[in-house]
């Protein structure tokens, strides 16, 4: 088989792409945290855009440090009497009224949720934007190209046939099929056909392919080898807009904890988990083509900052949400020295995935033969 020959980019489209990527994300992350604390009352000590030795920086007239510090892999907002920028509390800090820990429960649980609220809302803004200006998919879910080799034919679907449901999944449009199947490569899966009339099932195995990108990135995906005729696109007003966002990003959360399960049973490599290195490979190529391309990828990053945040891992903020749920369960929150211990265990559980990945991606550079 001949070597294929893949696009190349200059090394400084990848630290630009990453940084046009990642810091407005993080930036907003950030102030849904800083506004709505504001908005309840709670001051702040610092802002900071990145973590480490601080670059530059200015104090506002509410006290509140401003700064942008040296590893530029996420950012922190450290409230008022905190003791650390993961809102440990300070023991030896007198408690203020404008003090986070004094601030009542419902609004600290709201605080802390704003950061991945805001990531949510600002994907579900950009693909809402993108529905309006390109409109919805409007393609019949009738089968008009067979693969002979493929999956879909082996279990004897057929040309014309209309794929009413998968794994008990609707389908109201074809471009559904594409996003239902691609996740579960080598999984068997139900589709539910109507043919001249009569409605079946036929159960099929998922086929898994490899597929390349222009950059040599590999993808493996599932495929069933069905095709629709031209897709139909049909324009969509500002509420429908929105609807269809929510609905999408909902998609997208799910193909996320459905590959992160499969890699934790085993299904698929660890090597598809990407860290710092990767996300700089991915926005570098995806600001070279173009600007829809790039803030398309802005979202499913935002989704996935969302996410991750949301994991009940203490020092992120889905620990600290269900530290508040257990307070709010037993009706005083727990001892603050089983706090530490969580959001020290927790520090270092964030900071060996962050190790761990970084790792996979070196490992995949070119340099060792990936």
């Amino acid at each position: 088989m001949p070597d294929l020959e893949f696009e190349s980019l200059p090394f400084w489209m990848y630290i630009a792409g990453f940084l046009a990527m990642l810091a407005p994300l993080v930036v907003l992350h950030e102030l849904g945290h800083y506004l709505v604390g504001r908005m309840f009352g709670v001051g702040a000590d610092a802002f900071s855009v990145g973590f480490g030795k601080e670059v530059a920086g200015f104090t506002d007239k509410r006290g509140t440090r401003w700064k942008l510090s040296m590893l530029p892999l996420g950012g922190y907002v450290q409230f008022r009497g905190d003791m650390n920028p993961a809102s440990m509390p300070d023991p030896d800090a007198p408690a203020g009224a404008d003090h986070f820990q004094s601030a009542a429960l419902w609004k600290r649980a709201l605080i802390v949720a704003a950061g991945p609220v805001t990531n949510f809302l600002v994907a579900i803004a950009i693909l809402a934007s993108f529905n309006a200006l390109y409109g919805k998919s409007v393609t019949d879910p009738v089968v008009q190209i067979l693969s002979e080799e493929g999956a879909a034919a082996g279990a004897g679907i057929a040309v014309g046939d209309r794929i009413v449901a998968i794994d008990g999944q609707r389908i109201e449009d074809f471009s559904q099929i594409g996003g239902i199947v691609a996740p579960y490569p080598d999984e068997e899966m139900t589709f539910r056909v109507e043919r001249a009339g009569r409605t079946f099932n036929v159960p099929l195995t998922v086929a898994k392919l490899e597929e390349v990108d222009r950059f040599g990135n590999r993808f493996s995906v599932g495929r069933v080898g069905i095709g629709s005729g031209p897709p139909s696109f049909a324009p969509v007003g500002p509420v429908e807009a929105v609807g269809l966002a929510f609905a999408q990003t909902g998609q997208i959360l799910d193909m996320m904890v459905t590959g992160i399960w499969q890699i934790i049973t085993g299904r698929r490599s660890v090597e598809e988990l990407g860290g710092p290195i990767t996300i700089a490979k991915f926005s570098g190529e995806q600001l070279s083509l173009g600007f829809s391309q790039f803030v398309w990828f802005a979202a499913l990053i935002s989704i996935n900052l969302a996410f991750i945040n949301l994991l009940p891992i203490p020092a992120l903020d889905g620990g600290h949400l269900a530290f508040y749920a257990v307070e709010a369960i037993r009706r005083r929150p727990a001892s603050p020295r089983s706090q530490e211990l969580a959001f020290r265990a927790g520090i270092a559980v964030v900071l060996a995935l962050m190790v761990f990945v970084t790792l996979i991606d070196i490992a995949k550079l070119p340099i060792f033969g990936s």
